[in-house]
């Protein structure tokens, strides 16, 4: 790294404040919060209605499996169209969903099929729009500053995950459950004036014949390292999932309420955070650095599950969510450097199957092993896909040193 080139929390305000990259940073942030509001509404709707645990699963499962079902077209369509207009249509239409709902409820209309439905609808804009919105990071900023843009990017996720919830819990108790679904719709619409704000630089784009995901799929088994980082992206997506989906069941194996949840999730983003802002300015992560910070997220969800004390738990969340984001940048970074412009939206698609197509079936593993075996043990074992990426990446390290090489 050039030693006049800023690095850390000088570079990440660096690009904060640039007129390109930062409205889409605030933008983004601001969308990212909005959805903890809907989701914690959704959720709480649903309940109050049916008081039914399995229909809360049926609404995740309808939130995410667009993700997983949708990604050859997204991935297409992020490579074919214009990718700032792609994002400007995909929030309009996730305005629409979620004001339209927001009548519904103060209507007394929303039933839990309605509530159901709308998750399933904002799903399919969540489909298109996640590929979509990685892929156009690289139009934002130079190449060298991509891996501390995608780290940034990775925060606003973490801030929102760290803040979202308590805002959006006194949301639903001071002003209701349509209210907060207003202002996840008020969250979309500063983000489309975010994109209207910035200047992306031009890309060609893949002609029809040429964006199908197929392609993407044998770069990907002709290229081992793209294989290699998708399965980096879903080890840390297991690897974090007892951290979100089992915070309340953690607060009370710890003894605590499970009102305690939201400081185990902040605790963790607080690592996430403090990793943006450490690698802000450096280049995209080795195989060697990925394996340390693959080793980081993986120690620290285990020593995090099997703390006696709540107290010292939190010190090692903090380093498990120093390791996740870290390695996820270093991952996602990768992917997009490694491939040419006209495939990167194909190739953020797999990234979306890859950490958010595949959430549920974590969520799934997750909840299933913490019923029969307890909560702690299900952290221990979701942790192990963590480990055993670390491996590969030393392994390639080791092994195969063209490949260490090239990712330096």
């Amino acid at each position: 790294m050039d030693a006049a080139r800023p690095a850390g929390p000088r570079a990440a305000f660096g690009l904060i404040r640039s007129p390109t990259f930062g409205p889409y940073f605030v933008g983004n942030a601001s969308s990212a919060s909005g959805t903890w509001f809907q989701n914690l509404a959704a959720q709480l709707l649903v309940f109050r209605l049916t008081h039914s645990a399995f229909l809360l699963g049926v609404l995740n499962f309808a939130n995410f499996i667009p993700v997983l079902a949708l990604a050859p077209w997204a991935g297409s369509a992020a490579d074919r169209f214009d990718r700032r207009r792609l994002l400007i249509l995909t929030q309009a239409l996730a305005t629409i969903l979620s004001a339209v709902l927001a009548v519904l409820a103060w209507s007394g209309l929303a039933n839990q099929w309605v509530v159901i439905a709308f998750a399933f609808g904002l799903g399919i804009s969540s489909a298109f729009s996640a590929p979509a919105s990685t892929a156009f990071i690289s139009q934002l900023v130079p190449r060298d500053e991509l891996p501390s843009a995608v780290a940034l990017n990775s925060m606003t996720f973490n801030i929102a995950r760290a803040v979202g919830p308590a805002l959006a819990a006194l949301s639903v108790k001071k002003l209701g459950i349509p209210a907060s679904f207003a202002i996840n719709a008020g969250s979309y619409l500063l983000f489309i004036a975010a994109l209207a704000l910035v200047h992306p630089a031009p890309v060609q784009r893949a002609r029809r014949g040429e964006a199908r995901l197929r392609e993407s799929l044998g770069l990907v088994r002709r290229t081992p390292r793209l294989l290699v980082f998708l399965l980096i992206v879903t080890a840390v997506g297991f690897a974090s999932d007892p951290v979100n989906t089992e915070a309340p069941a953690f607060a009370h194996a710890f003894g605590y309420s499970d009102t305690v949840s939201g400081w185990i999730i902040g605790a963790f983003g607080v690592g996430a955070v403090a990793a943006a802002f450490f690698f802000a300015g450096r280049v995209a992560g080795s195989r060697r650095r990925m394996t340390t910070t693959l080793l980081l997220l993986g120690f620290g969800v285990v020593a995090f599950s099997v703390s006696p004390w709540l107290a010292l738990g939190f010190v090692f969340l903090v380093v498990a969510g120093f390791g996740y984001l870290a390695s996820n940048t270093h991952a996602t970074s990768r992917l997009q450097l490694e491939v040419e412009e006209s495939q990167r939206g194909r190739i953020m698609a797999l990234w979306s199957v890859a950490f958010l197509g595949l959430r549920p079936v974590a969520s799934l593993l997750d909840g299933t092993l913490a019923g029969a075996f307890g909560v702690r043990v299900a952290g221990v074992c979701l942790a192990l896909p963590a480990f055993a990426l670390a491996a590969v990446a030393a392994f390639y390290v080791a092994k195969r040193p063209q490949f260490a090489t090239s990712a330096s």
